[in-house]
Protein backbone atom coordinates (compact mmCIF):
# COMPACT_ATOMS: atom_id res chain seq x y z
CA UNK A 1 0.00 0.00 0.00
CA UNK A 2 1.29 3.37 -0.87
CA UNK A 3 2.63 5.71 1.95
CA UNK A 4 0.27 8.91 3.53
CA UNK A 5 1.19 11.85 1.86
CA UNK A 6 3.60 13.59 4.28
CA UNK A 7 3.10 17.26 4.82
CA UNK A 8 5.45 19.13 2.95
CA UNK A 9 6.43 23.18 4.16
CA UNK A 10 7.00 26.34 1.58
CA UNK A 11 10.99 26.38 2.00
CA UNK A 12 10.70 22.55 1.16
CA UNK A 13 8.61 23.39 -1.78
CA UNK A 14 10.83 26.57 -3.00
CA UNK A 15 14.15 24.54 -2.30
CA UNK A 16 13.01 21.66 -4.65
CA UNK A 17 11.60 23.76 -7.42
CA UNK A 18 14.99 25.65 -6.98
CA UNK A 19 16.79 22.23 -7.36
CA UNK A 20 14.66 21.23 -10.51
CA UNK A 21 15.70 24.82 -12.46
CA UNK A 22 19.12 24.07 -12.05
CA UNK A 23 19.16 20.60 -12.99
CA UNK A 24 17.32 21.83 -16.33
CA UNK A 25 19.61 24.50 -16.52
CA UNK A 26 22.81 21.62 -16.33
CA UNK A 27 20.50 19.55 -18.55
CA UNK A 28 20.24 22.32 -21.39
CA UNK A 29 23.85 23.42 -21.21
CA UNK A 30 25.01 20.02 -21.59
CA UNK A 31 22.38 18.12 -23.81
CA UNK A 32 22.16 21.70 -26.64
CA UNK A 33 25.34 21.77 -28.34
CA UNK A 34 24.08 25.11 -29.52
CA UNK A 35 22.56 26.87 -25.68
CA UNK A 36 23.40 30.50 -25.42
CA UNK A 37 22.38 32.72 -23.25
CA UNK A 38 20.15 35.73 -25.18
CA UNK A 39 19.20 38.75 -24.30
CA UNK A 40 15.81 39.55 -22.60
CA UNK A 41 13.28 40.77 -25.17
CA UNK A 42 9.89 42.40 -23.37
CA UNK A 43 6.63 42.00 -25.68
CA UNK A 44 6.08 45.50 -28.33
CA UNK A 45 2.98 46.23 -26.63
CA UNK A 46 3.57 44.93 -23.38
CA UNK A 47 3.01 46.51 -19.77
CA UNK A 48 6.58 45.44 -18.55
CA UNK A 49 7.79 47.02 -21.49
CA UNK A 50 6.33 50.27 -21.08
CA UNK A 51 6.73 50.98 -17.39
CA UNK A 52 10.84 49.97 -18.21
CA UNK A 53 10.67 52.58 -21.07
CA UNK A 54 9.14 55.27 -18.99
CA UNK A 55 11.51 54.37 -15.79
CA UNK A 56 14.34 54.49 -18.92
CA UNK A 57 13.42 57.79 -20.08
CA UNK A 58 13.11 59.74 -16.93
CA UNK A 59 16.71 58.53 -15.28
CA UNK A 60 18.38 60.00 -19.09
CA UNK A 61 16.06 62.90 -18.84
CA UNK A 62 17.38 63.79 -15.37
CA UNK A 63 20.86 63.23 -16.52
CA UNK A 64 20.48 65.15 -19.11
CA UNK A 65 19.13 67.98 -17.26
CA UNK A 66 22.04 67.88 -14.79
CA UNK A 67 24.92 68.05 -17.42
CA UNK A 68 22.73 71.40 -18.68
CA UNK A 69 22.99 73.06 -15.79
CA UNK A 70 25.29 75.96 -14.64
CA UNK A 71 27.66 74.97 -13.59
CA UNK A 72 26.59 71.52 -14.54
CA UNK A 73 25.66 68.95 -12.30
CA UNK A 74 27.84 65.53 -12.39
CA UNK A 75 25.52 63.24 -9.53
CA UNK A 76 24.10 61.11 -11.94
CA UNK A 77 27.12 60.84 -14.57
CA UNK A 78 29.60 59.81 -11.58
CA UNK A 79 27.45 56.90 -10.27
CA UNK A 80 27.29 55.68 -14.21
CA UNK A 81 31.55 56.18 -14.36
CA UNK A 82 31.09 53.86 -10.82
CA UNK A 83 28.70 51.45 -12.59
CA UNK A 84 31.04 51.16 -15.75
CA UNK A 85 34.33 50.49 -13.66
CA UNK A 86 32.72 47.97 -11.92
CA UNK A 87 31.83 46.39 -15.63
CA UNK A 88 34.87 46.50 -17.05
CA UNK A 89 36.66 45.30 -13.89
CA UNK A 90 34.54 41.87 -14.35
CA UNK A 91 35.37 40.98 -17.56
CA UNK A 92 39.14 40.66 -16.36
CA UNK A 93 40.47 37.70 -15.72
CA UNK A 94 42.92 37.40 -12.89
CA UNK A 95 46.47 37.55 -14.81
CA UNK A 96 45.30 41.02 -16.28
CA UNK A 97 46.90 43.43 -13.44
CA UNK A 98 48.16 46.20 -15.91
CA UNK A 99 44.76 46.47 -17.30
CA UNK A 100 42.97 46.18 -13.75
CA UNK A 101 45.51 49.25 -12.49
CA UNK A 102 44.72 51.32 -15.55
CA UNK A 103 41.39 51.15 -14.78
CA UNK A 104 41.65 51.71 -11.11
CA UNK A 105 43.56 54.53 -11.56
CA UNK A 106 41.53 57.06 -14.15
CA UNK A 107 37.91 55.27 -12.99
CA UNK A 108 39.31 56.54 -9.42
CA UNK A 109 35.69 58.20 -8.35
CA UNK A 110 36.94 60.09 -5.40
CA UNK A 111 39.57 61.64 -7.57
CA UNK A 112 36.41 62.18 -9.67
CA UNK A 113 34.24 63.99 -7.23
CA UNK A 114 37.10 66.28 -6.54
CA UNK A 115 37.60 67.55 -10.35
CA UNK A 116 33.78 67.89 -10.80
CA UNK A 117 33.81 69.72 -7.42
CA UNK A 118 36.32 72.16 -8.39
CA UNK A 119 35.09 72.77 -12.12
CA UNK A 120 38.38 70.70 -13.79
CA UNK A 121 36.44 67.24 -14.93
CA UNK A 122 36.80 66.27 -18.15
CA UNK A 123 34.10 63.58 -18.92
CA UNK A 124 34.43 63.63 -22.70
CA UNK A 125 38.25 62.39 -21.93
CA UNK A 126 37.13 59.20 -19.37
CA UNK A 127 34.58 58.46 -21.72
CA UNK A 128 37.05 58.04 -24.69
CA UNK A 129 39.27 56.22 -21.72
CA UNK A 130 36.13 53.53 -21.64
CA UNK A 131 35.35 53.42 -25.03
CA UNK A 132 39.10 52.10 -25.74
CA UNK A 133 39.13 49.77 -22.46
CA UNK A 134 35.99 48.52 -24.01
CA UNK A 135 37.91 48.08 -27.57
CA UNK A 136 40.17 45.72 -25.16
CA UNK A 137 38.24 43.46 -23.43
CA UNK A 138 35.33 42.54 -26.23
CA UNK A 139 34.99 39.79 -28.18
CA UNK A 140 35.94 40.47 -32.31
CA UNK A 141 32.20 40.49 -32.91
CA UNK A 142 31.78 43.49 -30.93
CA UNK A 143 34.12 45.77 -32.91
CA UNK A 144 31.58 47.16 -35.59
CA UNK A 145 29.90 48.18 -32.16
CA UNK A 146 32.39 49.86 -30.55
CA UNK A 147 32.97 51.81 -33.56
CA UNK A 148 30.27 53.06 -33.60
CA UNK A 149 30.64 54.40 -30.06
CA UNK A 150 32.84 56.81 -31.23
CA UNK A 151 30.80 58.40 -33.42
CA UNK A 152 28.01 59.33 -31.04
CA UNK A 153 29.20 63.43 -30.08
CA UNK A 154 26.16 63.72 -27.25
CA UNK A 155 27.04 62.74 -23.88
CA UNK A 156 24.07 60.94 -22.64
CA UNK A 157 23.09 59.44 -25.81
CA UNK A 158 26.79 57.79 -25.84
CA UNK A 159 26.06 56.76 -22.40
CA UNK A 160 23.18 55.16 -22.82
CA UNK A 161 24.88 53.55 -26.14
CA UNK A 162 27.96 52.24 -23.94
CA UNK A 163 25.67 50.56 -21.40
CA UNK A 164 24.20 48.61 -24.14
CA UNK A 165 27.37 47.39 -25.70
CA UNK A 166 28.12 46.68 -21.69
CA UNK A 167 25.21 44.52 -21.72
CA UNK A 168 26.50 42.37 -25.09
CA UNK A 169 29.44 42.14 -23.54
CA UNK A 170 28.25 40.72 -20.92
CA UNK A 171 26.54 38.00 -22.60
CA UNK A 172 29.26 37.26 -24.71
CA UNK A 173 31.36 36.43 -21.01
CA UNK A 174 28.61 34.41 -19.56
CA UNK A 175 28.04 32.70 -23.21
CA UNK A 176 32.14 31.95 -23.15
CA UNK A 177 31.76 30.85 -19.15
CA UNK A 178 29.31 28.03 -20.87
CA UNK A 179 30.93 27.03 -23.55
CA UNK A 180 34.51 26.64 -21.11
CA UNK A 181 32.21 24.50 -18.26
CA UNK A 182 30.58 22.19 -21.13
CA UNK A 183 33.29 19.65 -20.88
CA UNK A 184 33.79 19.01 -17.17
CA UNK A 185 29.97 19.73 -16.49
CA UNK A 186 29.05 16.67 -19.33
CA UNK A 187 31.54 14.46 -16.65
CA UNK A 188 29.54 15.17 -13.82
CA UNK A 189 25.94 16.33 -15.13
CA UNK A 190 24.48 12.72 -15.11
CA UNK A 191 25.63 12.49 -11.24
CA UNK A 192 24.04 16.21 -10.76
CA UNK A 193 20.68 15.13 -11.73
CA UNK A 194 20.55 11.84 -10.60
CA UNK A 195 21.19 13.63 -7.09
CA UNK A 196 18.61 16.19 -7.66
CA UNK A 197 16.05 13.54 -8.92
CA UNK A 198 16.67 12.08 -5.69
CA UNK A 199 16.29 14.22 -3.21
CA UNK A 200 12.83 15.60 -5.28
CA UNK A 201 11.64 11.81 -4.80
CA UNK A 202 12.61 12.24 -1.11
CA UNK A 203 10.73 15.26 -0.68
CA UNK A 204 7.63 14.58 -2.96
CA UNK A 205 7.52 10.47 -3.35
CA UNK A 206 3.73 10.63 -3.64
CA UNK A 207 3.64 13.33 -6.13
CA UNK A 208 5.30 10.86 -8.90
CA UNK A 209 3.45 7.70 -10.45
CA UNK A 210 4.51 4.72 -9.34
CA UNK A 211 7.23 3.62 -12.05
CA UNK A 212 5.32 0.56 -13.07
CA UNK A 213 5.45 -1.68 -15.89
CA UNK A 214 2.76 -2.71 -18.01
CA UNK A 215 3.57 -4.79 -20.97
CA UNK A 216 6.62 -6.72 -20.61
CA UNK A 217 7.81 -9.45 -22.71
CA UNK A 218 7.33 -12.90 -20.96
CA UNK A 219 10.94 -13.74 -20.21
CA UNK A 220 13.79 -12.36 -21.86
CA UNK A 221 17.91 -13.82 -22.74
CA UNK A 222 20.73 -11.90 -23.19
CA UNK A 223 20.16 -10.91 -26.28
CA UNK A 224 16.18 -9.89 -25.20
CA UNK A 225 14.43 -11.98 -26.91
CA UNK A 226 13.38 -15.08 -24.75
CA UNK A 227 14.92 -17.23 -21.50
CA UNK A 228 16.03 -15.93 -18.29
CA UNK A 229 16.50 -12.75 -16.47
CA UNK A 230 19.25 -10.62 -17.38
CA UNK A 231 21.22 -6.92 -17.26
CA UNK A 232 20.76 -7.03 -21.42
CA UNK A 233 17.24 -7.83 -21.21
CA UNK A 234 16.47 -5.00 -18.96
CA UNK A 235 18.61 -3.07 -21.52
CA UNK A 236 16.08 -4.53 -23.94
CA UNK A 237 12.77 -3.43 -22.47
CA UNK A 238 14.77 0.08 -21.94
CA UNK A 239 15.51 0.75 -25.22
CA UNK A 240 11.29 -0.42 -26.38
CA UNK A 241 10.18 1.94 -23.84
CA UNK A 242 12.36 4.47 -25.21
CA UNK A 243 11.24 3.92 -29.07
CA UNK A 244 7.72 4.23 -27.91
CA UNK A 245 8.64 7.76 -27.04
CA UNK A 246 8.15 8.21 -30.85
CA UNK A 247 4.85 7.15 -30.70
CA UNK A 248 3.79 9.79 -27.86
CA UNK A 249 0.24 11.22 -28.06
CA UNK A 250 1.55 14.46 -26.85
CA UNK A 251 -2.03 16.10 -26.86
CA UNK A 252 -3.93 13.68 -24.55
CA UNK A 253 -0.66 12.35 -22.45
CA UNK A 254 1.50 13.15 -19.96
CA UNK A 255 5.13 12.74 -20.70
CA UNK A 256 6.93 10.49 -18.48
CA UNK A 257 8.66 12.80 -15.40
CA UNK A 258 12.18 11.30 -16.48
CA UNK A 259 12.26 12.49 -19.98
CA UNK A 260 10.44 15.63 -19.13
CA UNK A 261 13.13 18.22 -20.10
CA UNK A 262 13.77 16.52 -23.21
CA UNK A 263 10.01 16.56 -24.20
CA UNK A 264 10.62 19.18 -26.91
CA UNK A 265 13.26 17.30 -28.24
CA UNK A 266 11.71 13.59 -28.79
CA UNK A 267 8.50 15.35 -29.99
CA UNK A 268 11.03 17.26 -32.60
CA UNK A 269 12.27 14.14 -33.90
CA UNK A 270 8.89 12.53 -33.83
CA UNK A 271 7.45 15.01 -36.15
CA UNK A 272 10.92 14.75 -38.31
CA UNK A 273 10.40 10.98 -38.48
CA UNK A 274 6.47 11.49 -39.53
CA UNK A 275 7.69 13.83 -42.70
CA UNK A 276 10.24 11.17 -43.47
CA UNK A 277 8.15 8.57 -43.51
CA UNK A 278 5.69 9.72 -46.20
CA UNK A 279 9.29 10.52 -48.01
CA UNK A 280 10.32 7.61 -47.85
CA UNK A 281 7.02 6.26 -48.75
CA UNK A 282 6.74 8.17 -51.71
CA UNK A 283 10.34 7.37 -53.18
CA UNK A 284 9.83 3.44 -52.46
CA UNK A 285 6.66 3.85 -54.64
CA UNK A 286 8.30 6.38 -57.37
CA UNK A 287 11.08 3.68 -57.75
CA UNK A 288 8.79 1.03 -57.92
CA UNK A 289 6.90 2.32 -60.52
CA UNK A 290 9.60 3.48 -62.58
CA UNK A 291 11.34 0.27 -62.55
CA UNK A 292 15.34 0.02 -61.52
CA UNK A 293 16.55 2.32 -64.75
CA UNK A 294 16.17 5.28 -62.38
CA UNK A 295 18.09 4.22 -59.18
CA UNK A 296 21.07 4.93 -60.41
CA UNK A 297 20.43 7.98 -61.96
CA UNK A 298 22.66 11.12 -60.03
CA UNK A 299 20.91 13.40 -58.41
CA UNK A 300 17.90 12.01 -59.00
CA UNK A 301 16.45 11.24 -55.00
CA UNK A 302 17.37 14.03 -54.08
CA UNK A 303 15.35 16.16 -56.17
CA UNK A 304 12.44 14.35 -55.78
CA UNK A 305 13.37 14.53 -51.99
CA UNK A 306 13.28 18.22 -51.94
CA UNK A 307 10.21 18.49 -53.95
CA UNK A 308 8.51 16.53 -51.46
CA UNK A 309 9.84 18.23 -48.60
CA UNK A 310 9.14 21.99 -49.66
CA UNK A 311 5.49 20.86 -50.47
CA UNK A 312 4.84 19.07 -46.77
CA UNK A 313 6.29 22.00 -44.99
CA UNK A 314 4.24 22.45 -42.08
CA UNK A 315 2.64 19.26 -42.30
CA UNK A 316 1.67 18.68 -38.83
CA UNK A 317 -0.25 22.94 -38.58
CA UNK A 318 -3.61 22.37 -38.18
CA UNK A 319 -4.21 24.35 -41.14
CA UNK A 320 -2.22 21.88 -43.16
CA UNK A 321 -4.23 19.77 -45.94
CA UNK A 322 -2.75 16.30 -46.77
CA UNK A 323 -4.90 15.29 -49.67
CA UNK A 324 -3.72 18.80 -51.79
CA UNK A 325 -0.37 18.38 -50.88
CA UNK A 326 0.22 14.97 -52.09
CA UNK A 327 -1.78 15.75 -55.30
CA UNK A 328 0.63 18.23 -55.94
CA UNK A 329 3.28 15.87 -55.65
CA UNK A 330 2.24 13.28 -57.51
CA UNK A 331 2.23 15.74 -60.34
CA UNK A 332 4.93 17.14 -59.85
CA UNK A 333 6.71 13.90 -59.29
CA UNK A 334 5.25 12.70 -62.35
CA UNK A 335 5.95 15.56 -63.81
CA UNK A 336 10.10 14.57 -63.13
CA UNK A 337 9.97 11.18 -63.38
CA UNK A 338 9.18 11.77 -67.05
CA UNK A 339 12.08 13.95 -67.99
CA UNK A 340 14.49 12.18 -66.15
CA UNK A 341 13.16 9.27 -68.55
CA UNK A 342 13.11 11.29 -71.66
CA UNK A 343 16.88 12.39 -70.97
CA UNK A 344 17.86 8.97 -70.57
CA UNK A 345 16.48 7.60 -73.60
CA UNK A 346 13.65 5.63 -72.00
CA UNK A 347 9.89 5.78 -72.60
CA UNK A 348 8.29 8.20 -70.29
CA UNK A 349 5.20 7.31 -68.53
CA UNK A 350 1.50 6.29 -70.15
CA UNK A 351 -1.02 8.16 -68.91
CA UNK A 352 -2.08 5.31 -67.41
CA UNK A 353 0.86 4.79 -65.41
CA UNK A 354 0.60 8.45 -64.25
CA UNK A 355 -2.14 7.87 -62.72
CA UNK A 356 -1.46 4.66 -61.00
CA UNK A 357 1.77 6.31 -59.65
CA UNK A 358 -0.31 9.45 -58.70
CA UNK A 359 -2.69 7.07 -57.12
CA UNK A 360 -0.30 5.15 -55.20
CA UNK A 361 1.13 8.49 -53.74
CA UNK A 362 -2.39 10.07 -52.62
CA UNK A 363 -3.11 6.91 -50.72
CA UNK A 364 -0.26 7.51 -48.47
CA UNK A 365 -2.26 9.59 -46.39
CA UNK A 366 -4.30 6.51 -45.48
CA UNK A 367 -3.33 4.79 -41.84
CA UNK A 368 -3.74 1.29 -43.24
CA UNK A 369 -1.55 2.28 -46.14
CA UNK A 370 0.49 -0.95 -46.28
CA UNK A 371 3.80 0.79 -47.82
CA UNK A 372 3.82 3.05 -45.72
CA UNK A 373 3.83 0.41 -42.45
CA UNK A 374 6.42 -1.07 -43.99
CA UNK A 375 8.79 2.14 -44.26
CA UNK A 376 7.42 2.56 -40.74
CA UNK A 377 8.56 -0.64 -39.08
CA UNK A 378 11.92 -0.70 -41.06
CA UNK A 379 12.43 2.64 -39.75
CA UNK A 380 11.53 1.66 -36.14
CA UNK A 381 14.17 -1.62 -36.24
CA UNK A 382 16.66 0.54 -37.92
CA UNK A 383 16.44 3.05 -35.05
CA UNK A 384 16.22 -0.03 -32.32
CA UNK A 385 19.39 -2.04 -33.99
CA UNK A 386 20.93 2.02 -33.14
CA UNK A 387 19.95 1.97 -29.86
CA UNK A 388 21.27 -1.63 -29.36
CA UNK A 389 24.84 -0.92 -30.64
CA UNK A 390 25.39 2.82 -29.90
CA UNK A 391 28.40 1.63 -27.82
CA UNK A 392 29.79 -0.61 -30.49
CA UNK A 393 32.11 1.03 -33.30
CA UNK A 394 30.30 -0.36 -36.13
CA UNK A 395 27.12 0.98 -36.86
CA UNK A 396 23.59 -1.39 -38.26
CA UNK A 397 22.81 -1.93 -41.65
CA UNK A 398 20.12 0.42 -43.11
CA UNK A 399 17.07 -2.24 -43.65
CA UNK A 400 15.96 -2.54 -47.70
CA UNK A 401 14.00 0.35 -49.04
CA UNK A 402 15.74 2.76 -46.56
CA UNK A 403 18.73 3.71 -49.06
CA UNK A 404 17.23 6.71 -50.25
CA UNK A 405 16.72 8.21 -47.16
CA UNK A 406 19.33 6.50 -45.44
CA UNK A 407 21.11 10.34 -44.34
CA UNK A 408 18.51 12.03 -43.14
CA UNK A 409 17.89 8.39 -41.10
CA UNK A 410 21.35 8.59 -39.79
CA UNK A 411 21.12 12.19 -38.66
CA UNK A 412 17.80 12.02 -36.90
CA UNK A 413 18.92 8.39 -35.09
CA UNK A 414 22.41 10.34 -33.97
CA UNK A 415 20.17 12.92 -32.24
CA UNK A 416 17.67 10.41 -30.88
CA UNK A 417 20.41 8.00 -29.08
CA UNK A 418 22.13 10.99 -28.07
CA UNK A 419 19.27 11.96 -25.84
CA UNK A 420 18.54 8.10 -24.96
CA UNK A 421 22.08 7.26 -23.74
CA UNK A 422 22.25 10.43 -21.72
CA UNK A 423 19.04 9.71 -20.33
CA UNK A 424 20.05 6.43 -19.63
CA UNK A 425 23.71 7.36 -17.57
CA UNK A 426 21.10 9.64 -15.58
CA UNK A 427 18.40 7.32 -14.85
CA UNK A 428 19.31 3.47 -15.30
CA UNK A 429 20.00 2.95 -11.22
CA UNK A 430 16.03 3.71 -11.35
CA UNK A 431 14.83 1.78 -14.32
CA UNK A 432 17.19 -1.10 -14.04
CA UNK A 433 15.79 -1.37 -10.20
CA UNK A 434 12.36 -1.96 -10.76
CA UNK A 435 12.67 -4.32 -13.93
CA UNK A 436 15.01 -6.78 -12.11
CA UNK A 437 11.94 -7.29 -9.08
CA UNK A 438 9.56 -7.58 -11.92
CA UNK A 439 12.12 -9.58 -14.44
CA UNK A 440 13.30 -11.99 -11.52
CA UNK A 441 9.69 -12.60 -10.63
CA UNK A 442 8.73 -13.51 -14.26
Amino acid sequence: AASPPRPVSIEELMETAKGVTNMALAHEIVVNGDFQIKPAELPEHSLEKKVRDIVHKAFWDCLEAQLKEDPPTYDHAIKLLGEIKENLLSFLLPGHTRLRNQITEVLDLDLIKQEAENGALDISKLVEFVIGMMGTLCAPARDEEIKKLKDINEIVPLFRAIFSVLDLMKMDMANFAVSSIRPKLMQQSAEYERKKFQEFLEKQPNDLAKLRCKTLPPHCSADGATGGASPLCSTAVQNQAYLKLLKWDHVNRPFPEVVLMDQTRFQEIQLELEQLLLTGTILLVTFSAAGSVLVDVPGFAEKIKTIVKVLLTGMHLPSFNLQESLATIGEKVCAEVNSCLSQHGFTPFSAERETGLKGQIQAVANPGNTICKLIDSRIEKFLENYLASSHQKSLPAVPGGLGPIQRELEEIAVKYVRLVNYNKMVFSPYYDAVLGKILTKE
